[in-house]
């Protein structure tokens, strides 16, 4: 796909080309939609809670099956958890103290080192539990075989889940966000424009470039995540394209001095929700009105912040509902638990909060 190059001493005709192709390229070899084996991210609190429901689950099935009597398994289970808990616990630290070394790992060997310090956490724990509360942790070869059985069979669910919600959930998520770009934002900035056109000829080609560019991201494949950097540039010509036509009606303050450039999240994330902003907190009103953004990295999360103004009862709030549900489940499918979205309007402004893991190495993001 071509990527449009701005030309500041060509004139607005040789321009057209190279928009032209840029917004509107043509038929693309396909991408496959099954995504590539991978391991679990064990640095994911999501992964840590299936995990360890998973072990709890086990824990009963096996104590239901193994006890002849219902009135004594509450006290088998506990000491079935005792044996089964701990060392699960230290296999996700291990594993997780590991996740940089895996994420650059094929699936194969990987797998290996998950059974092997499953293994080896299941003899560590026995050990421990026999020598520091003086429990019999039964023989070795039971506690080898719960652990390889255990491992593999977590291993094969969180690879069927991924499989479940990556190719077909994602891809009609995708489809389904690229598709919102409203109709009239289309028209109002191609009328904005041609009143450009003979006035400020180098302005009106900036944002024909702008536009390309944008509708360039809206029809590419959008499954992988991108720097955060780019989105934000995207976002800037986004909002200089709705500056030609809102003028003075629109202000936007960017506080992004602490933004962490090279932080990966999933693209068009901040985009359709400034373009929520504009459509229902400054277009209703006649009066002006600010958007703020607010990007900034703590404590290992990258966290967005926007602000818009609102107006009660000013319409189209359905739309501006579907797209922050059509977000936060994207960011559920690339974070699970870590990738939060929330919402609440206070004095007078609608805010949006993204609350993402910072994640700067594609290797251990695609995970």
């Amino acid at each position: 796909m071509l990527r449009l190059t701005r030309q500041r001493t060509g004139t607005f005709a040789d321009a057209l080309p190279a928009v032209t192709r840029a917004a509107f390229p043509g038929p693309e070899r396909s991408r496959d939609t099954v995504p590539a084996d991978r391991l679990p991210d064990f640095t994911n609190i999501g992964i840590w809670l299936r995990t360890v429901l998973l072990a709890v689950a086990a824990s009963f099935v096996a104590t239901v099956l193994l006890t002849p009597d219902w009135r004594p398994i509450p006290e088998e289970f506990s000491i079935v958890s005792l044996h089964v808990q701990p060392p699960v616990i230290l296999s996700l630290a291990l594993l997780a103290a590991l996740s940089r070394v895996l994420s650059r790992t094929r699936l194969a060997p990987g797998v290996a080192v998950v059974l092997v310090v499953s293994v080896a956490s299941a003899l560590a724990s026995g050990w421990l539990l026999q020598a520091g509360v003086a429990v019999e942790s039964g023989p070795v070869d039971r506690r080898v075989f719960f652990a390889l059985v255990f491992s593999g069979s977590a291993l094969f669910y969180f690879h069927l889940r991924d499989r479940a919600l990556s190719p077909a959930l994602t891809e009609a998520r995708l489809q389904a966000l690229q598709a919102r770009i409203r109709p009239h934002f289309l028209f109002n900035s191609i009328n904005a424009v041609l009143s450009l056109i003979r006035t400020q000829p180098r302005r009106a080609e900036t944002a024909l470039e702008d536009m390309a560019d944008l509708f360039r991201v809206l029809m590419a494949d959008n499954r992988e995540l991108a720097p955060l950097a780019d989105e934000v540039a995207l976002c800037r010509q986004y909002l200089d394209i709705e500056q030609l036509r809102l003028g003075d009606r629109l202000t936007v303050e960017w506080h992004v001095e602490n933004m962490p450039k090279d932080a990966l999240i999933p693209p068009l994330v901040l985009q359709p929700l400034l373009e929520n902003a504009v459509y229902h907190g400054i277009e209703p009103s006649p009066q002006a009105g600010t958007i703020v953004i607010n990007i900034f990295r703590t404590r290992g999360e990258v966290h967005i912040a926007l602000k818009n103004p609102v107006h009660p009862g000013g319409g189209h709030q359905g739309g501006n509902r579907m797209a922050v549900a059509n977000i936060r489940e994207r960011l559920a499918l690339h974070f699970d638990e870590e990738g939060r979205l929330e919402t609440q309007v206070l004095e007078g402004q609608y805010q949006v909060r993204i609350r993402i893991p910072y994640k700067s190495d594609v290797a251990s993001a695609a995970r």
